[in-house]
């Protein structure tokens, strides 16, 4: 990383491609490049950035890596404030730079002051040595002192996005993003990027099942293994807006950061506001090596513990829904540990009144019709099986019908004059509220403490409607602040309590993003348990995420959401895909199913590592057969998962290529024992020898030999 100041160009280097900015005339840092690695010298030789279209109409449509709204510029802006006087927009100064190579990462930040009013912007950039990862944020200070003329009044910022990226003219441009709904998440979208704003946005207060906060450009000429992709990731929680702009004059760039339209904080003098990451990286090895760059990025700087096997995980909730006992849990649990589950979590239904979903939440205290002891027993016997004890909560929400509700109706995000709207039967509590999220995190801290739970699965069924603040100065920044709140509830928790693990759930996907990421060990993908869907779900997961962070479970047939009937080895051999759990009512499975689900377990803890932590190349092919490769760094070992759900008549499949083996090289099947040459299986493929009929799938693991 570098900068001159006597062209003010900056220089990040990453170990596979290289991003340069330039301060432009106006004081603007303006982009330059982002690609594969150039040298100094052809860094050096870049123009400066400049309009593609020789016209005064267009004079500044050029690559800003933060947009204002001051000059001719016209597209999205990622940065709008209003001043006291009215006066919008920044006109910026620059005033240096400052390298931090000693950490963490190796930074840069480029400082700018607004030419007249006390608006100090600092943008940063990070880098690390082991990934092509770019992290940008920027940080707004209000400079002014106390006051209220027009100089050192309050600053409206409307938005202020985290970085604005520019990829190289290209004759066309491709856009992959996911889609989808609940049950139905991270479903996978290409389409041409029109000649227009294309936004991809959540106004939910949460990341939301309908979209995630990453997407991925090329040129419409990328695969799964080549070609030129450039890609991104927000790590925030909330709502979020990423807009892609592909204009008239040939250039396209996006912007985004958290917040939707309509939204925004007002800085007082002496505030500070800074933006989540969003973090881009280029590859030059197509699809898949855009989403090995992230796996490995999100491993080494965003997971907490990736070194840990996530364990086998069993949770009650399709066994018994809202009716539990102790007795039938204890008869599960033992169920489970026949099974070889490493963890047993105890599901929704536990506490307070909660016999359905119209009254408990928010009361978190053992109910004791069901545990007349409380929980400890239950703990107790799960420990004794040899698992681990882990609980559901939803800390964030209320019923109406509950104690603490009862007490407390002011604590629930609401507007006094309109209707409140329950979702799930229940209100979201206004965690942006100390008082309230201080009583979260003593709450959970007890309960964690009391019961010695290992491991939460923390849930949110719904997300913010009437959003308001009664008595707050600033009201908008509900948006913000509850989020940042769930994140130092999490941080704390997990200070306190270092060997706590947590999962990270929203109905299922709705909040899959890298800020929650970095405060739980996995996310539940979907409620979803159907294999076939799971397949589809899995994939886009994919795209950004690692099979450590996806939580994954065998269930029950027909499955309770799709009532497809599916035989166990399939839903098996689509779970072990990532991390490894069982949800369904054990005690309706046959002997031979049980038996069946242990040795797939136990399968499946001989290829965990791998899983978890081997380099990921997806698979698919034209015959309907799709599938993960999993191969250890050093090329040691490799795991091969394979699933067909529907076979045609007379149409065996064909030998499925695998990718990322050394040419020189011999494996062996270890359940066939064929052996190959690593030129064969990179060529004309691996024979998969599936069975006959639907729903086939094969483990195949092999070794170099």
């Amino acid at each position: 990383m570098s900068f001159d100041i006597s062209t003010g160009t900056g220089v990040l280097r990453t170990p596979g491609s290289a991003y340069a900015l330039r301060i432009g005339a106006d004081g603007s840092p303006r982009h330059v490049y982002w690609g594969a690695p150039l040298s100094d010298a052809e860094i050096a030789a870049l123009p400066s950035a400049k309009s593609p279209a020789d016209s005064s109409f267009e004079a500044d449509a050029v690559a800003d890596e933060l947009a204002v709204e001051t000059g001719a510029r016209f597209g999205p802006a990622g940065l709008r404030v209003r001043f006291a006087d009215g006066t919008r927009g920044a006109q910026w100064r620059f005033e240096g730079f400052d390298l931090d190579p000693d950490g963490p990462g190796d930074t840069l930040r480029v400082r700018l002051v607004d030419r007249v009013y006390p608006l100090a912007a600092d943008l940063h950039y990070r880098v690390w040595p082991d990934t092509d990862v770019i992290e940008r944020w920027v940080t707004l200070r209000h400079t002014g002192g106390p006051g209220a003329d027009a100089g050192t009044g309050s600053i409206v910022v409307e938005r202020c996005d985290s970085a604005a990226w520019t990829l190289p003219a290209r004759p066309d441009y491709r856009l992959s993003h996911l889609v989808g709904g609940w049950s139905s998440e991270f479903q996978l979208r290409r389409d041409r990027v029109p000649v227009a704003e294309t936004t991809l946005t959540s106004r939910r207060g949460a990341t939301s099942h309908h979209a995630n906060p990453w997407l991925a450009l090329d040129d419409g000429t990328a695969t799964e293994t080549a070609g030129q992709v450039w890609s991104a990731a927000l790590a925030w929680s909330g709502s979020w807006r990423i807009t892609v702009e592909r204009d008239p004059v040939g250039r396209l760039s996006f912007t985004g950061g958290a917040g939707h339209e309509g939204v925004g904080v007002t800085l007082q003098p002496g505030e500070t506001w800074q933006t989540p990451v969003f973090a881009g990286l280029y590859s030059g090895a197509g699809f898949g090596g855009a989403s090995r760059a992230w796996h490995a990025y999100v491993r080494a700087h965003v997971l907490p513990h990736p070194e840990e096997d996530r364990p086998v995980v069993y949770n009650s909730w399709e066994a018994t829904g809202f009716d539990v006992t102790e007795a039938d849990q204890k008869k599960l649990a033992g169920l489970a540990a026949r099974a070889g589950a490493e963890l047993f979590v105890l599901d929704d239904g536990w506490f307070g009144a909660r016999r359905d979903d119209t009254a408990g939440l928010g009361d978190w205290a053992p109910f004791r019709g069901a545990f007349p002891n409380g929980l400890r027993p239950l703990a107790a016997e799960v420990r004794r099986l040899g698992m681990r004890f882990g609980l559901w909560v939803e800390p964030e929400m209320v019923n109406v019908d509950s104690d603490l509700y009862r007490a407390h109706p002011d604590w629930v995000i609401h507007s006094p004059t309109r209707e409140p709207t329950e979702l799930r039967n229940q209100l979201m509590l206004n965690l942006g509220r100390p008082d309230t999220a201080a009583w979260v995190l003593r709450t959970l801290d007890a309960l964690v403490r009391e019961n010695s739970v290992d491991f939460l699965k923390w849930d949110m069924n719904r997300v913010v409607t009437e959003a308001g603040w009664p008595g707050h100065p600033d009201p908008d920044r509900l948006w913000t602040e509850h989020v940042r709140s769930v994140y130092r509830i999490m941080d704390r928790l997990r200070a306190d309590h270092p060997a706590l693990r947590i999962e990270g759930c929203a109905g299922g996907g709705g909040r899959v993003d890298l800020g929650i990421m970095a405060r739980t060990d996995q996310c539940w993908t979907s409620d979803n348990t159907d294999p076939v869907d799971r397949i589809g779900i899995q994939a886009g997961f994919g795209q950004v995420y690692p099979a450590a962070a996806m939580a994954a479970w065998a269930t029950d047939s027909p499955n309770g959401s799709t009532f497809r009937e599916t035989p166990l080895r399939f839903r098996f051999h689509v779970a072990m895909a990532g991390a490894l759990g069982l949800g369904g009512d054990l005690a309706e499975w046959s002997e031979e199913e049980l038996d069946q689900a242990a040795a797939f377990v136990a399968e499946y803890k001989e290829i965990r590592p791998l899983v978890q932590r081997g380099i990921a190349w997806r698979l698919r092919s034209a015959d309907g057969v799709s599938g993960v490769h999993y191969a250890a760094p050093d090329d040691s070992e490799h795991v091969v998962l394979v699933w067909r759900p529907t076979m045609a008549f007379g149409h065996e499949p064909a030998p499925v290529v695998l990718p990322g083996l050394r040419a020189g090289s011999r494996y062996v099947d270890l359940f066939w024992g064929a052996e190959y040459s690593g030129e064969s299986l990179t060529t004309r493929g691996l024979p998969l020898g599936l069975p006959a009929g639907d729903y086939a799938s094969r483990v195949i693991r092999l070794r170099r030999v």
